[in-house]
């Protein structure tokens, strides 16, 4: 099922934007710990329990699942009562002539980050995004498998989450879907060819350089809307740019990931009165 367009009025889709503060660097999904020069293999799993006390752990099923993340920290509040929570299922959109998403990332060093949620990839300073007249700062992404967003009810096998920052500390994330294709992805090939089995431990090479635009689709239409991390806290007025085109990756290679993390994705959350617009 396709999203259905409407038109809207030019106001109500810029208040829909509108950015708050309360979305700041220092959430988890826009950090990335120190990486260590080697690391250890061993199969792991996502876990729901402390490995340092017993207690339990935010994590995506059993007593730590999303529907109790807010019970477990006071500071996930907003995890059960935000209004602007990711992520969202993509249905109904409003046409609206957006601006360009301008990419300028350059050449990193390869860092590799497993830290228990996911495969995170920190990127060396010097990328940005620049979309109209403000401009983020490429910190770090990650998969998720399924999709966290959905488009018309449809999940995707994985999606990447890139997480920019401004000078302000807000958040803005591209999410490009990742579906399975024939052919081998050059690029996953290098992101994936040494994966950390083991949690909170990381791998950075030297000798391996690629460039974060690789992630990219060539067809760089997207839907926007105003939403949340879509782990703990759930802090909310982040920016959301979701890529309307997929990129192919091999089934080997969705197979890796799901080696690690057969599924770490965050149910779809309400809309509420956000519009999600779509520049075609």
């Amino acid at each position: 099922m396709l999203p259905r367009l409407l038109s809207i009025p030019l106001c109500l889709c810029l208040a829909s934007l509108a950015i708050t503060p309360s979305a700041v660097a220092s959430d988890p999904h826009a950090t990335s710990k120190a990486p260590k020069k080697a690391a250890t293999h061993s199969k792991a799993k996502t876990h729901s329990a402390d490995p340092h006390g017993g207690a339990v752990h935010w994590g995506y099923e059993g007593a730590g699942g999303p529907e109790n993340w807010a019970k477990l920290d006071p500071a996930n509040a907003l995890c059960a009562t935000g209004q602007q929570q990711s992520p969202i299922d993509v249905r109904t959109t409003y046409a609206l002539a957006l601006d360009p998403l301008v990419f300028q990332y350059r050449p990193t060093k390869l860092s590799v980050l497993n830290n228990g949620h996911t495969i995170q990839h920190g990127v060396d300073p010097g990328s940005f995004l620049e979309v109209g007249g403000d401009r983020y700062q490429l910190l770090q992404f990650h998969f998720h498998t399924p999709s966290e967003e959905a488009v018309g009810g449809k999940r995707y096998p994985m999606v990447a989450h890139l997480v920019h920052k401004n000078d302000a500390g807000q958040l803005a994330v591209v999410a490009v879907f990742l579906t399975q294709g024939t052919a081998s992805n050059p690029l996953f090939d290098v992101l994936w060819e040494k994966l950390p089995a083991e949690h909170n431990v990381s791998m950075r090479f030297e000798d391996k350089t690629y460039t974060p635009s690789d992630i990219l689709p060539r067809d760089q239409r997207y839907w926007t809307l105003m939403g949340s991390l879509t782990t703990p806290p759930c802090s909310e007025g982040v920016r959301w740019f979701i890529l309307k085109t997929p990129v192919a990756i091999s089934k080997k290679q969705l197979a890796k990931f799901q080696h690690e993390f057969s599924m770490n994705a965050r149910p779809i959350q309400p809309l509420y009165q956000r519009a999600i617009l779509d520049g075609q």
